[in-house]
């Protein structure tokens, strides 16, 4: 599996030519895609629909699309500064169709269990009481919650539909960040681990841009695990980030993104303390998750909705949170920062 996934990458990375061709393809197949739910859908008619409250201004479409089309130049300049290759693989057509109906067939089980406000269905599929309470949640009303192996083969296609074909540059972002650090390095025996790895499309970058590191993936999640090891060929363990199971300073480097949104408050630093833990003295923690309205303040009315459409029981709290005061408490200094669209990125390295 790891050979077919290893030569896979190599003949899917590209340079910026390649980068923007196949960018600006997907864009429009998922902008278009992303229309075509919300009309099947309406979300903002009916009985039922979200109460959506903000104070804040309506977002403005213009703001929206150049944050947009910044996430897309931002990433190609990166392959252009040779930071990493474009490894994306290229659509198969078949594929990306059958995603898209299958996508389609699962929007209306979504917005039906949005309109009741029923986000704790995935509790009855948790084969085990040891998954923390707050994990066992239908996060964006998806179907199965992390617990069946169709949300893991459909997670990455949500995404993608819900940014508008973004979201590979939007969490590049802490992949640039991490490049940028290990640019003059030997990468040959770094350990970098991509905790909460999700389904592996932030897994498969790493390997493809450190191939002679070692790449590794966790989650708590059997099934998304499964879907990263085919997507990456990555080792792959299953644990919870707030008991990672490697030894003190024994990583080079450690990603996490999307992770903190989805953490009550108290977790955070739980998860914080255990990346700062198992870094080495000067190992870095690439880190991307939602902008918060602080960054984009254009953007807040949009945030501000986010937890109502799309059952973030958390992102109020993360809203607010302190991240660099959070990371400090647990030993990690910020290093360094980017963002793109509704993306933020940070390098913190430990002292």
């Amino acid at each position: 599996m790891a050979a077919r996934a290893s030569k896979a990458r190599r003949a899917f990375t590209g340079d910026a030519t390649t980068a923007r061709a196949m960018q600006a393809g997907k864009a429009a197949w998922w902008a278009a895609s992303g229309l075509a739910a919300r009309r099947l859908v309406r979300i903002d008619r009916g009985e039922g629909r979200p109460d959506v409250r903000s104070e804040a201004p309506p977002v403005s479409m213009a703001e929206l699309r150049r944050a947009w089309l910044e996430a897309f130049a931002k990433d190609t300049a990166d392959v252009e500064a040779g930071l990493y290759p474009y490894a994306e693989a290229p659509a198969n057509p078949q594929r990306m169709f059958a995603r898209l109906t299958d996508l389609f067939e699962d929007a209306r089980a979504v917005d039906a269990r949005r309109r009741r406000r029923a986000g704790t269905e995935a509790r009855a599929e948790a084969s085990s009481t040891a998954y923390p309470a707050y994990y066992r949640q239908n996060f964006h009303y998806q179907s199965g919650g992390w617990f069946t192996e169709a949300s893991a083969q459909r997670y990455e296609a949500q995404v993608e539909l819900l940014f508008s074909g973004a979201a590979g540059p939007m969490r590049r972002r802490a992949l640039s960040l991490l490049a940028r650090a290990w640019r003059d390095r030997d990468q040959r025996g770094l350990r970098v681990l991509d905790v909460a790895c999700g389904s592996g499309a932030f897994l498969a970058d790493l390997r493809a841009s450190f191939p002679r590191a070692l790449s590794l993936g966790l989650d708590l999640s059997r099934p998304y695990l499964k879907e990263a090891r085919r997507r990456s060929g990555a080792a792959v363990v299953q644990a919870n980030a707030e008991r990672l199971p490697f030894a003190d300073a024994s990583l080079d480097a450690a990603t996490c993104v999307y992770l903190f949104h989805e953490l009550p408050p108290r977790v955070r630093p739980v998860v914080a303390r255990e990346l700062a833990r198992v870094l080495k003295p000067g190992g870095v923690l690439a880190f991307a998750d939602s902008a918060q309205a602080a960054d984009a303040p254009g953007l807040k009315r949009l945030l501000d909705a986010f937890p109502a459409l799309f059952h973030e029981p958390f992102f109020a709290s993360y809203q607010e949170e302190d991240l660099p005061a959070l990371f400090a408490e647990a030993g990690l200094r910020l290093e360094g920062h980017d963002s793109a669209f509704l993306t933020k990125a940070l390098l913190l390295r430990k002292a």
